[in-house]
């Protein structure tokens, strides 16, 4: 794209323009890195049910910033290939506990250095420091 002309808005300056764009990067590197049989989303919920086992349905959906729904046919789609174990709860029969099962901790064990790389390439413009001050200012941004 050409330089714009002066008295435009500047995309540049516009942070929704600049991580959609960082998002588009962020695909792009995963399709080369890590291909298309594990999403992004779907790599977060098993490496999420490493940390929190058990976890129900509806709280991983909310610590991901995941809507329910969508969440919910990412953990059906990881149920029908094996990947995690998806029970009623004994407390809520509405809710879904959620576990790793020994294939999909296999799979996220296989899938961590290419999602590694992900971030590697992303963050290659920059200095550590500069990673550093990054994800600290996203992680500000998200409330984390």
């Amino acid at each position: 794209m050409g330089q714009l002309s002066a008295g435009t808005f500047d995309l540049l300056a516009a942070p929704g323009h600049l991580i959609r764009r960082a998002q588009q990067q962020h695909q792009a590197r995963w399709g080369e890195l890590v291909g298309s049989g594990l999403t992004s989303a779907q790599f977060a919920v098993l490496a999420a049910l490493t940390a929190e086992p058990g976890t129900d349905q509806n709280t991983l959906a909310g610590a991901l910033s995941i809507d329910t729904s969508t969440l919910a046919e990412v953990c059906l789609r990881l149920a029908s290939r094996g990947l995690i174990d998806r029970e009623r709860s004994e407390a809520d029969a509405r809710r879904y506990r959620l576990r790793l099962t020994p294939s999909g901790r296999s799979l996220l064990d296989r899938h961590i250095p290419a999602v590694e790389a992900v971030g590697e390439a992303l963050l290659a413009p920059l200095t550590e420091r500069e990673r550093e001050t990054l994800l600290g200012l996203l992680r500000r941004v998200i409330g984390a």
